[in-house]
């Protein structure tokens, strides 16, 4: 009798711990697969300029003045440095007197033709002669433009590498100059998760040197592999400006990588 009463309770009791131990299962498997459809990259971190350029010098000769030091402010146009250029100056005069002799000529030869004493051919060779005289003083205009080095676009002196009065050669460098425009972030991410990332993405910056955390977005993927370090170079930018960070820092950076999930892959087949 005992027996019999026990069977039908034994019967009820085994669906009902199937169905719960069906739905736990089920969660478990859920959460395992969007931890696997997600994960986190830490990676190296830089801070660079927009804008950098080492500026050098244009020609051959000895450095009558420089007019910034290093951590100087300067703005777009702003003079930095300039050359001796008595000798091109004197150049360009020359020119410039020429092409005074060329046009005193060619308007004689313009008079002389409308009284029949001169050919066409003869009017024609002094007009030449005075476009050839135009272009030799435009040349020695551009040499002596040469001789005054301008900031092309605002930002700080990060190096100076030469003196004044020092002689130097043409492509000699002179200084440094960063952009004061907004960082950007290099990174550099394993070829192995190229296809996780994308533009848009969040990254969180940890600097080094501020002891801070910035947050900002993924702009760029490299469109070439290092095949050696099998990396990815990216870069990403600051979502916000702040004053304390400079181009050099260093720290690390976090990115959430979204991997392609299982329905993903499978969409399209039969």
């Amino acid at each position: 009798m005992l027996l019999g009463l026990a069977l039908p309770l034994l019967g009820l009791s085994a669906p009902a711990s199937a169905q719960q131990s069906a739905p736990q299962s089920t969660q478990q498997s859920t959460q395992h697969s969007a931890q696997q459809s997600r994960s986190e990259l830490t990676m190296r971190a830089l801070l660079a300029p927009q804008q950098e350029a080492t500026l050098s010098s244009r020609m051959e000769g000895t450095l009558d003045e420089l007019a910034v030091s290093l951590g100087a402010t300067v703005a777009e146009g702003d003079v930095l440095a300039r050359f001796d250029c008595r000798i091109e100056q004197a150049r360009v005069n020359v020119a410039n007197t020429e092409l005074g002799v060329a046009r005193l000529n060619s308007q004689a030869k313009d008079r002389l033709r409308r009284l029949d004493a001169v050919g066409d051919l003869e009017v024609a060779l002094a007009r030449a002669e005075v476009d050839k005289a135009q272009s030799a003083l435009n040349l020695a205009a551009v040499q002596r433009d040469r001789c005054t080095l301008k900031a092309p676009f605002a930002g700080r002196i990060a190096a100076v590498h030469v003196k004044p009065f020092q002689t130097m050669a043409a492509g000699t460098p002179i200084a440094d100059l960063v952009g004061d425009g907004p960082l950007k972030v290099r990174l550099n991410a394993p070829s192995a998760h190229l296809s996780e990332l994308g533009e848009g993405q969040p990254v969180s910056l940890d600097v080094s040197e501020t002891g801070k955390r910035y947050a900002a977005t993924l702009s760029a993927v490299s469109a070439r592999i290092d095949a050696v370090a099998q990396t990815v170079e990216l870069e990403a930018r600051l979502d916000q400006a702040h004053d304390e960070l400079m181009p050099g820092m260093t720290g690390r950076a976090t990115l959430v990588a979204e991997s392609p999930t299982t329905e993903d892959s499978d969409e399209g087949t039969p």
